[in-house]
């Protein structure tokens, strides 16, 4: 892939990209695809041109909509902690966004099912995994806190966005050995968590503090 645009200069360069990927080693972060993907994937393409050259911080950014593009480090963790436990032939993605935790996940499992409220949002996500010829993917505009029952049960499920509680329709759809990574809580007492779904019940572990929009029912 030799499109000048993902290569990136100045602020956006592979250099700059490798201090981000030395940063998350630095705060944890272990898995090499997850890095490898974290290094290669062009985050400057997710933003807006005036944000670009602050697309290798370790920050979230505005992406229009009340919306924002996940810290790479957050990205990173959930990517990691979804993998986690073996490799998963089907994910839903509730929270397209800007597309960019679409892109570092979607190589790394058989196919992702991802959803997103806004439709503007979704068109733009559409097209930038379109142009990074990342083809396992099927996006849909709706509300994503009834998941997508027809494509269930899901191997895996990545919630981007904060539910004060999981929605039982999610867990519904999860399958039997499935694990599920949420942001939950109110803003300022959100806390990352991993679900398992056991035979005999759900197995919950808590991966930290987090910083969400909410989660939102409906579409706009």
């Amino acid at each position: 892939m030799n499109d000048p645009r993902f290569a990136g200069i100045g602020m956006t360069s592979a250099r700059t990209r490798d201090r981000l990927v030395q940063r998350l080693r630095e705060h944890g972060i272990t898995n090499p695809a997850v890095l490898d993907r974290i290094r290669n994937v062009p985050r400057h393409i997710f933003v807006d041109e005036a944000l670009a050259s602050r697309a290798y911080e370790d920050t979230a950014l505005p992406i229009g909509f009340g919306q924002t593009i996940s810290q790479p480090y957050i990205v990173a963790r959930m990517t990691e902690a979804l993998l986690e436990g073996g490799p998963l032939a089907k994910v839903l993605e509730v929270g397209t966004g800007c597309g960019y935790q679409t892109a570092i996940l979607a190589p790394l499992v058989g196919r992702v099912y991802s959803i997103e409220r806004i439709e503007a949002l979704l068109k733009r996500a559409r097209e930038r995994l379109k142009d990074l010829q990342i083809r396992n993917t099927r996006f849909r505009h709706g509300d994503g806190t009834q998941g997508w029952k027809t494509q269930s049960p899901f191997d895996g499920i990545l919630i981007a966005a904060a539910p004060l509680s999981i929605p039982d329709v999610l867990i519904g759809q999860l399958a039997i050995g499935g694990r599920l990574i949420v942001p939950v809580g109110p803003e300022g007492e959100q806390q990352l968590v991993r679900l398992t779904r056991r035979e005999q019940g759900i197995e919950r572990r808590m991966l930290g503090a987090v910083a969400f929009v909410p989660l939102l029912g409906g579409t706009g």
